[in-house]
């Protein structure tokens, strides 16, 4: 089971789902120094939707994926013994960068 699971509705569509994604990406590999690969899924499912978009990111100490759909962002991420300790804090600075990104934008 993953130490840090985040599953997060919107209601963006893909396409700015994947903006969002690309985002927080660059935020982790620029104020985290994680490796983050994007992945595009140009699959079905057996059920006839489109197969999620999957981000993998990384670092020493912490490995995981984030799941992107046209409504769900699923996140999970294993931590190495040392992260372990600051899980909460981990797991509450990714939710903020969520509410920071999913926030609506002033027109």
């Amino acid at each position: 089971m993953p130490d840090i699971q985040i599953d997060r509705a919107h209601t963006l569509g893909l396409p700015e789902a994947r903006r969002i994604a690309g985002l927080w990406a660059q935020k982790a590999e620029a104020k985290f120094d994680m490796q983050c690969r994007y992945v595009p899924a140009d699959t079905m499912q057996p059920d006839g939707t489109p197969a999620p978009d999957v981000l993998h990111f990384q670092r020493p100490g912490i490995e995981g994926t984030m799941r992107v759909t046209a409504d769900r962002f699923a996140l999970q991420a294993e931590l190495g013994f040392l992260f372990s300790a600051f899980k909460d804090r981990i797991t509450a600075e990714i939710e903020d960068q969520f509410d920071k990104l999913l926030a609506p934008r002033a027109a």
